[in-house]
C-alpha cells in the first residue's frame, strides 16, 4: 500500500513541477536579475525507509526534481540560488542518502544531487517560510519504492531536458595570430567539487587558482596564447571540455587536476596520457573517476563515443598520441626539477577528456589531496609558482621547433 501512495505521489508531483519549472533547464535571465536567494545550510535525518532533505533558503525560489540511475540519484535543480553552506555541510549524509554535492550547474541555475542507496520516490516537497531570525526551509521527503516505480520515474524525465548537459556558449572561432594555442582545463567546477582535502579544501578550487597562475606565467612569456575551458566555479562536461578547445583552434590542451587515494601516504605529481589500455591499475582506478564526472553532476550517463574509423582520423591520432607522450616527458622533465613527482610519473589511461585524436592533450594532477603535506603544498602560493613555472617551461620546450621553424621559414620568405 505505502509503495502504490509514494508512487502516485511522485508522479503528481513530478507533473507539478514540470509544468511550473522547466525541469534541468537554465532559468532564463529577466532584463532585470533579482538578488540571488542564499542556501545557507542543508541537513539529512531519517532511516532506511523514510529520509528527509532540507536546504535552508533566505526565501522561497523555484525548483524542479528529477530521478537519474546508475547509481540512484535525485536531482534539486534551484532557481536563481548561491551557496553559503558551512565547510563541512556536505558530511551531514544520512538515512537513504550516501553522500551529497551542490553547486553552479548553469546560468541562473544551482543544483543539488543526492546520491540514495536505495530506488526512492519523493513524497512530499515543500517550504516553510523564514519565522523571525530563522531561515525559510525547503523540505523534501524521501521513501523508499520499488525498482519498478523508479524505473517509470526516470523514463517520466526524459524527452524532457532532465539529466541533460547545460548550455554552453562556445567561442566564435580559433584563435587569431601565428602563436600556439594552448586551452588550459580546470577539471571539475560549480556542482562537481571533485576530490576533497583532509582539510576540506575542494579540487575545482585547487585547479582554478592554479590554472589561473599557469595561464599569466604563460602568457608573460610570450610564446603562446592562452585560453581556458571555464574561467569561474561552473560546471562543464567532459564532452564540452574538449569542444571548447576545438573551437579555439587549440595546439596544447592540458587538463589540470589534484588526486586522491585511499592510502594517505600516497603523495606527487603524475602526468597522464591516452591509451585504451591503462598503464596500471591505479591509473586505470583515476580515469574510471574523472570518467564518471558528468554521472556526478546528475547528467544522464551515455556511454556513447564518437569514435571514427576512418583512416586519416586514425593516422592523426596516432600522430597526436606521439605529440602528447613528448610533452608528458617535458613536462616531467621540467616539473621534476620544481616539485615532488609521483614515483611513477608518467601513466597513461582512457580518459575521456583527452580523446581529441586532433589535439596533442595531457592531464596532470598536481598532487594527492589525500595527502596532509600535498594539500598544504597545493593551497600555497609560493609551490603554485614554482608548479607553474615549471610548467611554461615545458610548453615553451615543447614548441620550441615549432616556434623556431616558422621564425626561419619567415626570415626566408
Amino acid at each position: 500500500m505505502r509503495s502504490t501512495v509514494a508512487v502516485a505521489a511522485f508522479a503528481g508531483l513530478f507533473s507539478m513541477f514540470a509544468a511550473g519549472f522547466l525541469l534541468s533547464a537554465p532559468v532564463a535571465a529577466s532584463e532585470q536579475t533579482p538578488p540571488a536567494v542564499t542556501a545557507s545550510g542543508a541537513q539529512v535525518s531519517g532511516d532506511a525507509e523514510r529520509t528527509r532533505f532540507v536546504i535552508e533558503l533566505s526565501e522561497r525560489v523555484e525548483f524542479g526534481t528529477f530521478v537519474l540511475p546508475d547509481p540512484n540519484r535525485i536531482i534539486i535543480d534551484l532557481a536563481n540560488v548561491t551557496f553559503d553552506f558551512p565547510s563541512d555541510a556536505r558530511s551531514s549524509a544520512g538515512g537513504m542518502v550516501t553522500a551529497w554535492r551542490y553547486g553552479q550547474f548553469a546560468a541562473g541555475q544551482a543544483r543539488v544531487v543526492l546520491d540514495v542507496d536505495r530506488p526512492v520516490a519523493l513524497e512530499h516537497a515543500f517550504f516553510l517560510p523564514p519565522v523571525a531570525d530563522q531561515p525559510g526551509r525547503l523540505v523534501f521527503d524521501l521513501v523508499s519504492t520499488s525498482e519498478a516505480a523508479f524505473a517509470e520515474a526516470v523514463k517520466a524525465s526524459r524527452g524532457t531536458r532532465a539529466g541533460a548537459e547545460p548550455a554552453l556558449t562556445k567561442p566564435d572561432g580559433p584563435v587569431a595570430g601565428n602563436r600556439p594555442v594552448v586551452v588550459l582545463d580546470p577539471g571539475h567546477g560549480g556542482v562537481d567539487p571533485g576530490a576533497v582535502g583532509k582539510g576540506g579544501v575542494f579540487e575545482k578550487d585547487v585547479v582554478l587558482a592554479f590554472a589561473n597562475e599557469l595561464r599569466e606565467d604563460l602568457l608573460a612569456s610570450g610564446q603562446v596564447e592562452v585560453r581556458m575551458t571555464r574561467e569561474d566555479d561552473r560546471f562543464l562536461s567532459l564532452r564540452q571540455r574538449v569542444e571548447v578547445a576545438r573551437s579555439y583552434g587549440a595546439d596544447l590542451f592540458v587538463s589540470i587536476h589534484a588526486d586522491s587515494a585511499p592510502q594517505n601516504y600516497v603523495r606527487g605529481a603524475t602526468v597522464y596520457t591516452l591509451s585504451e589500455r591503462a598503464s596500471d591499475a591505479q591509473a586505470a582506478a583515476i580515469a574510471a573517476r574523472e570518467n564518471r564526472s558528468d554521472v556526478l553532476a546528475g547528467i544522464e550517463a551515455d556511454e556513447a563515443t564518437d569514435e571514427v574509423t576512418d583512416i586519416l582520423v586514425d593516422l592523426a591520432r596516432r600522430e597526436t598520441k606521439v605529440f602528447s607522450h613528448h610533452f608528458a616527458e617535458d613536462v616531467i622533465d621540467e616539473l621534476g626539477t620544481a616539485v615532488q613527482l609521483h614515483k611513477n610519473p608518467h601513466r597513461s589511461a582512457r580518459f575521456r577528456v583527452l580523446k581529441a585524436h586532433d589535439i596533442p592533450s595531457v592531464l596532470i594532477e598536481l598532487g594527492y589531496l589525500s595527502n596532509v603535506h600535498d594539500e598544504q603544498l597545493l593551497t600555497d602560493a609560493e609551490w603554485r609558482d614554482r608548479a607553474a613555472t615549471a610548467l611554461t617551461g615545458a610548453v615553451d620546450r615543447f614548441f620550441a621547433p615549432r616556434i623556431a621553424r616558422e621564425k626561419t621559414e619567415r626570415t626566408t620568405q
